[in-house]
């Protein structure tokens, strides 16, 4: 089975409203993929349900060939989905060691003990060390989180979530809310995750799913509207329809077509 994570049929209503509209959906193993769409497309309940974080109106979620569409968001985490978020989850009081050593912790099943643990578990800090420094943090290790540029706060989510070796890592808007010469270095670090993890961008940043995704899904009012390759989508009449008004994006699609 070549595909790590897939979906099918899925659905989920609010009241009348249908968010996520009977798609289905294949993620491979190793992949390097792009997930876009206009403003209000979805694109967040579809990772929503995905994680675990929304329960399917209808429809199924395989994670690792197992449908997972009932499992609560620990479970599929604790399998290997690991995702960012848009808004910053973190520990502002925290160091990023700290905020690595008890993600360590927790992963090891060890959370409980981390405050105890922390200064003399050489193994946590040791790796906790080696990943910072690999994701381009090893220059604020002890510095408090709250103090750090916000794009540093990005890779420190990525960071966390790297932590517990997943098998598929969804990263919704990594980018959103940098600064534009922190920017490159985001998608420096996401380059250069294991080439064995599936990732999936979710992204409104053009220039930034261009240079990152081998293929492309477009979702538009909750349903899947389009996949192919980067030079694929950026020719696709109909997804340049889809984004006029958005004069940034149609930029990079007409630059890339």
């Amino acid at each position: 089975m070549n595909a790590i994570l897939q979906t099918k049929g899925l659905m989920r209503m609010f009241g009348g409203l249908t968010a996520t509209n009977n798609v289905t959906f294949s993620l491979p193993r190793g992949a390097r993929h792009a997930l876009i769409g206009p403003n209000g497309a979805g694109k967040t309940t579809f990772v929503n349900l995905l994680t675990g974080v929304l329960a399917p109106t209808s429809g199924d979620i395989f994670f690792d060939g197992q449908n997972v569409a009932s499992w609560p968001a620990y479970r599929r985490a604790r399998a290997g989905l690991a995702r960012t978020f848009q808004i910053n989850q973190l520990f502002l009081d925290f160091t990023p060691i700290e905020t690595l050593g008890f993600a360590l912790s927790e992963a090891r099943g060890e959370g409980a003990q981390f405050w105890r643990r922390i200064g003399t578990h050489r193994g946590v800090v040791d790796e906790s060390v080696d990943i910072l420094e690999r994701l381009g943090l090893g220059d604020v290790l002890t510095r408090r989180v709250g103090l750090l540029p916000y794009g540093k706060q990005r890779l420190l989510e990525i960071a966390i979530a790297v932590a517990g070796k997943p098998k598929a890592l969804l990263l919704d808007e990594p980018a959103a809310g940098v600064p534009e010469g922190e920017r490159e270095q985001i998608l420096q670090v996401i380059e250069g995750l294991p080439a064995e993890m599936a990732l999936m961008l979710i992204e409104h940043d053009m220039e930034l799913v261009f240079r990152f995704a081998k293929s492309i899904s477009v979702l538009v009012q909750g349903a899947l509207f389009a996949e192919g390759e980067p030079a694929e989508i950026a020719r696709d009449p109909r997804v340049k329809q889809v984004y006029l008004g958005e004069s940034e994006v149609e930029h990079h699609f007409e630059a890339r077509a």
